[in-house]
């Protein structure tokens, strides 16, 4: 993804997923393409950003706490979930925020 997410006027919420990975690729590149497809279908999702340089750093935004609490009840997200704990992460956080104030230029 190479562009800033479009977020609607705030409130609404941010999770910032931040991860170290483990020196395991199998199945990481797949599964995270297949994670972007399904959560662009959830209800109450508003888009994403992503980075990767040692550390990763994924921020999704959201228009409840109720549309984040389905998204990590899917059930390809839990396994995606159990998979990034048995094999690609060695060590990630959660963080769920409410966005109450944005500002910026450009598109």
């Amino acid at each position: 993804m190479s562009k800033i997410a479009n977020t609607p006027k705030p409130p609404y919420y941010a999770v910032i997923f931040t991860s170290i990975r483990t020196n395991v690729d199998e199945g990481y590149q797949q599964m995270s393409e297949e994670m972007v497809q399904l959560v662009q279908k959830q209800p109450g999702y508003l888009g994403h950003e992503s980075a990767r340089d040692g550390i990763g750093i994924t921020v999704s935004y959201w228009k409840s706490l109720e549309a984040i609490r389905n998204w990590k009840m899917v059930s390809e997200h839990l396994f995606a979930q159990k998979m990034g704990r048995e094999k690609w992460y060695s060590t990630f956080k959660a963080r769920i925020c409410l966005v109450e104030r944005e500002y910026g230029f450009g598109d």
